[in-house]
């Protein structure tokens, strides 16, 4: 049977769970009465699941060409409302916003996510604002990462956090990808023949961005990821550049991780230790 595991960290100590089955094996005998106290312990973990980052598999992973899906759509909405990954196949970018995921296509177009279709690579929490900035005058992405980097500093370097800025970009320069057939090349190697670049002007939307402390090293990026949608949501992709004058952000900081694994056999072979930070930085942002 086909099994999930996840990993849990808080505060950067990891601690392996148990394997658990994506699908319940049968079982007749009837379920033993739900005490109180298991009740209660079950709101505390739905509360606690508000403060937690769930990810899905590894960018290392997504990076040397895993990207048959772990999980569906269906499953990944139960662990949050906001986020940001891609498909099976690397079928265009997933941007997760109010509950709802969209898929940026790599021919330009966007639509809703099928619950049906399946995720190899995701990040996703449920959204709780903890606080707010007005930005203004960014000319580019690197701008963008230095005020960020400044409210991180400020709330706590250590934790995640989710931003969701809204406003209208005179410039917005995002990417999307054409769905891989196996056998599958390494997501920079796909990127170079399959990469498509739109640039939009006066657009108006939301960018949904990702930052991991630098403890995450080998198991994401550490630093800022950021995907962007249209308010008509025709339009969208991985943000790999923008300029705007104004636009409001909110942030919500969270400080606990779940990672949900596979035990595929593929996935298993794959030397996840292996340093892939040139091609990550590569597919992050373009640059050599």
């Amino acid at each position: 049977m086909k099994k999930i595991i996840t990993v849990l960290l808080s505060a950067a100590m990891i601690t392996p769970l148990a394997a658990c089955s994506a699908q319940q094996s049968g079982n007749n005998s009837e379920a033993p009465e739900t005490t109180a106290a298991q009740t209660e312990t079950k709101k505390e973990q739905t509360e606690n699941d508000r403060e937690t980052i769930y990810q899905v598999a590894l960018l290392q992973s997504l990076t040397q060409g895993y990207y048959d899906g772990i999980i569906k759509v269906s499953e990944l909405k139960k662990h949050g409302d906001i986020g940001i990954g891609t498909f099976e196949g690397v079928n265009g970018e997933m941007i997760v916003l109010d509950g709802k995921v969209y898929q940026a296509l790599g021919d330009g177009k966007v639509q809703e996510a099928d619950d049906n279709e399946t995720v190899p690579f995701s990040n996703v929490t449920f959204f709780d604002k903890d606080g707010s900035l007005e930005l203004s005058d960014i000319n580019d992405v690197n701008a963008l990462k230095e005020k960020l980097n400044a409210m991180v500093e400020e709330n706590g370097k250590n934790l995640f956090c989710f931003v969701k800025m809204s406003g209208t970009f005179e410039k917005m320069n995002v990417r999307s990808e054409i769905k891989q057939e196996k056998p599958y090349k390494t997501l920079d190697k796909a990127l170079e023949t399959d990469q498509r670049e739109f640039n939009y002007d006066n657009i108006t939307g939301t960018v949904v961005a990702l930052y991991c402390p630098d403890y995450m090293n080998g198991l994401n990026t550490p630093g800022w990821h950021f995907h962007f949608i249209s308010d008509d949501k025709t339009k969208g992709g991985h943000l790999l550049d923008l300029k705007f004058s104004k636009a409001a952000a909110e942030y919500d900081a969270t400080p606990e991780f779940e990672m949900c694994l596979t035990d595929n056999g593929d996935f298993q072979k794959m030397e996840l230790s292996k340093d892939v930070s040139d091609a990550i930085k590569k597919v992050e942002t373009n640059e050599e």
